[in-house]
């Protein structure tokens, strides 16, 4: 199994990326996904310049961190996300990436127009493809509103650089259903895995430490590692939403994640 284990900057949304990088780095993580969302967490700027670049790369490097993927997230049913993610892709490149994550309809999706999205999304596989970077489609929204329920999108799609980032607690908040029931046929598909616990059900905005709230992550992991995958996990923490608690808070929450997946055998 991979042992690359991420802290996800979008734990620390309503913070600042030296804030984020310094938290994560603190709680014990070697690697970081980089949050690169317009109109929710912009950590990396979309249009980030060489030098913007370089001084992010120079913050990483002092923190012992290296990014493993990147969040760039926009509404893939229009033009103006298209335009965004053809962005998120040079960034990629920019930072050394090969694994985008982001959404059929962006941050928060209701409401999606498969057929928008399926006249846009070859257009973007093409322009990732031919940068070396492999768009993972995050179970999230109505139409990958879990693992399951997203195979026959990938078999539709059918491009070798369009996978899944499926996330542990949106199966459960989207789709209603619990990871280790819907997780062990989507691993064929999956390029990332966001490890995000919940302690709610559908619907139930809450989303704590991993080890906090109710879900099973041994089991979760077992599987996985019986299936075979060997692609980066990253934690993602999104508390109860804004406002979002103190930055001791989140320092504290990444610190037990990390502790609780470490015990896992994750680190």
């Amino acid at each position: 199994m991979s042992k690359i284990l991420a802290g996800h900057t979008n734990s620390y949304h309503t913070y600042g990326l030296d804030e984020a990088l310094e938290g994560i780095a603190k709680a014990g993580f070697k690697y970081v996904e980089l949050s690169a969302v317009r109109g929710w967490t912009e950590h990396v700027p979309l249009e980030a310049t060489h030098d913007q670049i370089a001084e992010i790369q120079a913050k990483m490097d002092r923190l012992g961190l290296k990014a493993s993927s990147l969040s760039g997230h926009s509404d893939l049913t229009t033009a103006e996300g298209v335009v965004a993610g053809k962005k998120a892709v040079d960034l990629c490149q920019k930072l050394g990436l090969t694994i985008m994550n982001t959404a059929i309809g962006g941050h928060y999706s209701e409401d999606e127009d498969k057929s928008a999205f399926m006249g846009h999304i070859q257009e973007l596989a093409d322009y990732a493809a031919q940068r070396g970077v492999i768009l993972a489609l995050e179970v999230h929204g109505d139409i990958m509103a879990s693992g399951q329920m997203s195979i026959p999108l990938m078999q539709e799609i059918g491009r070798d650089n369009v996978k899944i980032n499926y996330d542990t607690a949106n199966c459960v908040f989207y789709g209603g259903v619990e990871a280790v029931d819907d997780l062990r046929p989507v691993v064929p598909y999956l390029a990332h895995v966001h490890l995000k616990d919940t302690g709610g059900g559908k619907r139930e905005w809450n989303f704590p430490a991993v080890g906090e709230g109710r879900l099973d992550f041994g089991a979760i992991l077992k599987l996985l590692e019986e299936e075979g995958y060997s692609g980066p996990f990253s934690v993602e923490i999104e508390f109860q939403g804004e406002p979002w608690p103190a930055v001791e808070e989140v320092d504290r929450s990444m610190k037990v994640s990390y502790q609780t997946l470490k015990g896992l055998g994750l680190s």
